[in-house]
């Protein structure tokens, strides 16, 4: 038992913590932590929940550690947001120490490194009242404004500066990383130094961020910018209960997996054609009243073929214990799918079939196991979105001979009535082939050459 609250880890049980009334409840109200009152009094079992980072209250600091290695959280993240650009050893962060510290440290090392050679420049456009011809005349705005006078005159110029997005993004970073609790002394002096440097770039307004692309042009720049995204992504927060005040830094792990899984099988999914959509919008009821937003939906000539939710740690809330399981059957009739799949982080949930009563419904539970090296983990993904792609374009054979007439089958007709894209003309002929190997078709004229091949159902074979 300790008097101070313990660094926690997620997935941990509880600690016996003893807080005083205020610290307790401001705890509490923040919802950061999960905390239950014992019967001793000022005495809590606290422990982490899905939120990572640091939280300070009242002088004090309660440091929640990830169970992953907090690279693998950092390539999680960045991976989410540029699939094809992320690379490990752009950001490196040092695994022993607590998450904000260790995003200071690699953050100022990586900028110092950045703006070495001095400030990237770049053009922007400038829209200005000046004295002077600069540029060109903003001619509507002349006379609006103006009235027809001369001067001031309303010009728009570009101008090789220093504020630009860049710039604007690693500023932001900065002023981020000064405000929060766990940032040492030794940290701070360095990025008032950087603020002094960015001293001529304009602050952004709060929940601003700036778009830059990388290019050659910012090379140099491209690792502290991947950090400072990372950074400004996590929630920065103060709330004040009472005359306690909270504030904190912390990372979602919930929203960290989400995105990671769903980009990832975006990502590869392109290898079957197809379009896959992020959050895909739709509406669980006739009259549109009640939208439902599954994680990631795969469609196939804009019919949906698969849905997938991704789940870091199952959905148990009280008197509602199998979330997840009613809320995919939900998107599967929706979606009018007789399969949905569940991604959760292993040691969360098992890996597991149900099949819904009187539905017909598959929902398979898959896991994917977040500690493995950089590439397995992305060939786990890789792997699975093979298995899930199989599994919803696998076609039972009675199907193909379902509401068929004896009128004679093609290999185009086969995917018109089965939903087949035309560039599968190998699934389509395969699943011919297996009819025809269990007798479900029969070919109707053995003589043509095999690009002419058509097939009936076998109670239409023309020799019988």
């Amino acid at each position: 038992m300790t008097t101070r609250p313990p660094i926690l880890r997620e997935g941990e049980p509880p600690h016996l913590v003893h807080l005083r009334g205020g610290t307790a409840d401001a705890l509490l109200e923040s919802g950061v932590l999960k905390m239950t009152r014992t019967d001793r009094s000022g005495w809590w079992e606290v422990a982490a929940g899905t939120q990572v980072g640091v939280v300070s209250v009242a002088g004090i600091e309660v440091i929640i550690r990830p169970k992953i290695d907090i690279n693998r959280l950092v390539f999680l993240m960045g991976y989410a947001r540029r699939p094809s650009h992320w690379r490990d050893d752009l950001v490196h962060l040092d695994p022993d120490a607590e998450l904000t510290e260790a995003l200071a440290d690699a953050f100022l090392a990586l900028t110092r490194r950045a703006v070495d050679q001095g400030l990237l420049k770049g053009y922007v456009t400038v829209d200005d009242s000046l004295p002077v011809l600069r540029g060109r005349i903003r001619e509507a705005d002349q006379l609006r404004r103006r009235f027809g006078r001369e001067v001031p005159l309303e010009v728009r110029y570009d101008d090789f500066t220093v504020d630009i997005p860049e710039n604007q993004l690693l500023l932001a970073a900065v002023e981020r990383l000064l405000a929060l609790p766990g940032v040492t002394r030794r940290h701070r002096g360095g990025l008032q130094r950087l603020r002094l440097q960015l001293a001529d770039v304009s602050r952004l307004p709060r929940g601003v961020r700036p778009a830059w692309t990388p290019s050659r042009l910012n090379a140099r720049y491209v690792p502290a910018l991947e950090l400072a995204e990372l950074i400004l992504a996590g929630r920065s927060f103060e709330q004040r209960v009472g005359d306690t005040v909270v504030t904190g830094y912390l990372l979602n792990m919930a929203r960290v997996f989400e995105d990671f899984v769903t980009v990832a099988l975006r990502e590869a999914f392109r290898a079957f054609g197809g379009r896959s959509q992020l959050q895909y919008g739709a509406f669980l009821d006739e009259a549109e009243t009640v939208p439902v937003k599954p994680d990631f939906v795969w469609l196939e000539q804009g019919v949906p073929r698969v849905v997938v939710d991704a789940k870091y740690k199952a959905e148990k809330p009280s008197g509602f214990p199998q979330a997840d399981l009613y809320q995919l059957l939900a998107y599967c009739t929706v979606l009018g799918l007789d399969e949905g799949h569940l991604v959760y982080a292993k040691g969360s949930e098992d890996e597991r079939t149900h099949v819904v009563k009187r539905a017909g419904v598959r929902i398979i539970a898959h896991t994917l196991d977040l500690d493995v090296p950089r590439s397995d983990l992305l060939e786990q993904v890789a792997g699975l979105a093979r298995v899930i792609h199989s599994s919803e374009t696998e076609v039972p054979l009675p199907s193909l001979t379902r509401d068929m007439s004896n009128k004679p089958t093609t290999n185009s007709s086969v995917r018109a009535r089965l939903g087949i894209s035309d560039r599968n003309k190998a699934q389509s002929s395969r699943i011919t082939r297996e009819a025809a190997d269990d007798g479900m078709v029969v070919t109707y004229d053995p003589t043509v050459g095999p690009g002419s091949i058509r097939h009936v159902p076998f109670w239409a074979d023309p020799e019988r």
